[in-house]
């Protein structure tokens, strides 16, 4: 799929940028210099794309062609805007059900949760634009195609999202073992957003300050914790039981 989703070339990732091209992810070679490259970074920064420097060798992998020490990877899918996302949903009818992944790395893990989250009636997923894992071809291919059947938001920080769900009448419940509660004592009959960390490190401490709500997975085993992916389904199905 690479000639559908990579783009490669200073000057063509520029040109890209700056005509809108829905860019998911830019990767830059260490230590390369020049007024051009200087340009670009500029243009990263302005525009707050996701990038990361990267040893040439990781763009040849990417690339077979002269890529200039510049790889940029299209997402085969348009973001929408959270605003847009939320209000269209409470004013569906449904019960909104919104699923808020904090900077989540793994693309197989990515893409099993938006299969079932397809598949569990999932209103829309938000990610943030930096740190989390890329929409790609391997992403589409672990979704199953449910990628393309769910609506997917990005956003700067996932506070933000945190923030405006609450100022929407959306309860936020984070998926975390910080909590006494087990996730069979929370109710999520109500408009509700849930949030799935990363799979190192969770749910950053900041953004467990601010949710309404607190829920863990009963563990009875000697494994302290669950695949991401695997906790997340639970958490979804356990709505959908409630809501039947």
């Amino acid at each position: 799929m690479e000639h559908e989703t990579t783009i490669f070339g200073i000057r063509a990732v520029i040109e890209a940028i700056k005509s809108g091209e829905n860019i998911d992810k830019i990767f830059l070679q260490k230590g390369l210099r020049g007024e051009l490259f200087t340009e670009l970074e500029q243009l990263l920064h302005k525009e707050r794309l996701n990038s990361s420097y990267v040893p040439v060798e990781k763009l040849n992998r990417l690339t077979n062609k002269n890529h200039q020490g510049v790889v940029a990877q299209i997402a085969p899918i348009s973001f929408y805007p959270l605003e847009e996302l939320v209000t269209n949903v409470m004013e569906s009818g449904k019960t909104p059900l919104f699923l808020l992944l904090d900077q989540l790395s793994d693309v197989r893990n990515f893409g099993a949760i938006i299969r079932t989250a397809e598949c569990t009636g999932v209103s829309g997923i938000i990610i943030q634009k930096k740190g989390g894992a890329p929409v790609n071809g391997d992403t589409i291919k672990t979704s199953a195609g449910a990628i393309f059947k769910i609506p997917i938001c990005k956003v700067d920080h996932i506070k933000d999202a945190v923030f405006y769900m609450q100022s929407s009448g959306i309860k936020v419940i984070a998926a975390t073992e910080k909590t006494d509660q087990n996730l069979y004592d929370v109710s999520f009959t109500e408009p509700c957003a849930i949030i799935m960390g990363s799979e190192g490190k969770g749910i950053n401490p900041s953004i467990l300050k601010v949710v309404d709500d607190k829920a863990k997975l009963p563990i009875l085993g000697d494994i302290e914790s669950l695949n991401v992916s695997v906790a997340c389904g639970a958490f979804l199905y356990e709505v959908v039981r409630q809501r039947l």
